[in-house]
């Protein structure tokens, strides 16, 4: 068996990241840690509901948004948009077709990006 369990991010802010993810997302804090080592500011482990954690570290180095994308399933696409919406959250690209199939698109304090998608959207309303 090979299961991807955690991953890692560097951000600006810690807690500023930590806070954003938990209060936006849903996110649980696992645990954190003021100082992560050497160059490395502190640390928050954030559990998502199917066990997988999210490292956000602060690090002392300017950082750059990753070259990756985080997706993220939620219940409802089109009801995760207009809750985090109406809470202030700005968005990339509103629940449409993407090229990568149906949902939304914003990024987190630091620019990462984040597509939102949940299963029936996706299966009823189609890819790109």
């Amino acid at each position: 068996m090979i299961k991807l369990d955690h991953a890692k991010v560097a951000v600006k802010n810690w807690r500023t990241s930590r806070d954003w993810y938990t209060k936006n997302l849903g996110l649980k804090l696992e645990f954190e840690a003021p100082s992560g080592g050497p160059n490395k500011l502190g640390i928050a482990a954030l559990r998502d509901d199917a066990g997988f954690t999210l490292f956000l570290e602060q690090v002392a180095e300017p950082i750059a948004a990753c070259d990756c994308v985080h997706n993220f399933q939620v219940d409802d696409v089109e009801a995760k948009h207009r809750e985090l919406s109406a809470s202030g959250v700005r968005f990339l690209r509103a629940p449409g077709k993407q090229f990568w199939g149906y949902g939304a698109e914003l990024a987190d304090p630091d620019g990462h990006v984040i597509y939102l998608w949940d299963e029936k959207s996706m299966r009823e309303k189609g890819g790109g």
